[in-house]
């Protein structure tokens, strides 16, 4: 059974910075792309960034926030990260990480298992 347990949320100043964690179990994690998601009050969930297997390991984003967030992986560990830099109030969602359900993937992800999400809230 796949679980992903997201944690690292919580009240920042705008041009603050946090680091989200996602730790998965179930299934081989290295082999899995996983993706961070946003939705904010009164709004649809929206992609914020992916990050290839291990073997690939190529990221996107959106482009809402290229330049400000990075994601990574630490395959020992069964993580995936988000760090957040120059966080504006318009960041301000619940954040939630996904795993593909597709191993080894190269193409379309499938966005097949989600975690409970961690509101990230951004003051002006």
């Amino acid at each position: 059974q796949v679980q992903l347990v997201e944690s690292g949320g919580g009240l920042v100043q705008a041009g603050g910075s946090l680091r989200l964690s996602c730790a998965a179990s179930g299934g081989t994690f290295v082999t899995y792309a996983m993706a961070w998601f946003r939705q904010a009050p009164g709004k649809e969930r929206v992609f914020v960034a992916a990050i290839r297997w291990s073997g690939g390991g190529s990221t996107t984003y959106a482009d809402s926030v290229k330049g400000r967030f990075t994601i990574s992986r630490d395959n020992a560990k069964n993580t995936v990260y988000l760090q957040m830099n120059s966080l504006e109030p318009e960041d301000t969602a619940v954040y939630t990480c996904a795993r593909d359900s597709v191993p080894w993937n190269s193409g379309p992800y499938y966005w097949g298992y989600w975690g409970q999400g961690t509101q990230v809230t951004v003051s002006s």
